[in-house]
């Protein structure tokens, strides 16, 4: 029995590995290539060049790896490319890049989008994250490994949002989001880490104390961002959770949520 259902419009142009599941009245464009284990719902439409990894699952009503409404976007060859082990759930939309940018929206390995979630043009995402339903990310965001972005979350072009941290429901981000910290607000403010995030990863006691310390030298201590970097030189050197948290800060390019 054929694993693409006769209801289902395939274009032959397009590559699917042969245990590729389609369900009817799913598009499928020229230039789209699937992975093995993956499972397309009925009711999705798929446009390329995109490059879909294994075991992914795409369920009804998604729009992936359509055009981008960036006016400046004139029709040139840019691709989405997805990564394994996804779950992209009901009604998510995912555009491709744009030459302005790096050409390519990216997603990794592990990823749960959740309903009505949209990917703006040139966007990263990393492997673990969690978008809930109706997050929005605008174009050039990079969403870094292990993040979480509770529901209704919006995001400003060009931010960063740093690895394990947590933005709150209905949070608007407008900066950087250094890594390990937990936002709410609109617009977006710091509240504190997402120990909860790194206990169920394994992070040890004693690197969560001294994210802590870190943590008040930055944001409670009354220092320049410069300065606090300075006071942790010694704590990153010890601590690979503070380096990360450091570096997050140091490569910041729209300034971090205070």
């Amino acid at each position: 029995m054929s694993l693409i259902d006769p209801r289902a419009i395939v274009d032959p142009k397009a590559k699917l590995a042969e245990n590729v599941q389609v369900g009817p009245w799913t598009v499928i464009g020229p230039d789209v290539e699937i992975g093995e284990g993956t499972v397309i719902a009925s009711h999705v439409v798929l446009k390329g060049p995109t490059v879909i990894g294994r075991n992914n699952k795409i369920l009804q009503f998604s729009s992936v790896g359509e055009d981008t409404p960036d006016l400046k976007y004139q029709g040139e060859p840019t691709r989405l490319v997805i990564g394994d082990n996804n779950t992209i759930r009901e009604g998510v939309t995912i555009h491709r890049g744009t030459v302005q940018d790096r050409g390519e929206t990216t997603i990794g390995d592990n990823n749960l989008l959740m309903a009505y979630v949209h990917i703006g043009h040139d966007s990263v995402i990393g492997n673990h994250c969690i978008l809930v339903n109706n997050t929005a990310l605008a174009g050039h965001v990079h969403v870094h490994d292990w993040a979480i972005l509770s529901g209704f979350t919006l995001v400003h072009q060009h931010c960063h949002i740093g690895a394990h941290s947590f933005s709150a429901m209905g949070t608007a981000i407008g900066k950087d989001i250094p890594a390990f910290v937990m936002v709410a607000g609109n617009p977006a403010e710091a509240r504190s880490m997402n120990f909860e995030g790194m206990r169920r990863r394994g992070v040890s006691e004693t690197a969560m104390q001294a994210l802590r310390r870190a943590y008040k030298i930055v944001y409670r201590s009354g220092n320049t961002v410069d300065h606090a970097l300075a006071k942790l030189e010694d704590s990153a050197a010890q601590f690979a959770e503070v380096a990360l948290f450091c570096e997050s800060i140091r490569n910041s390019t729209r300034g971090i949520t205070r």
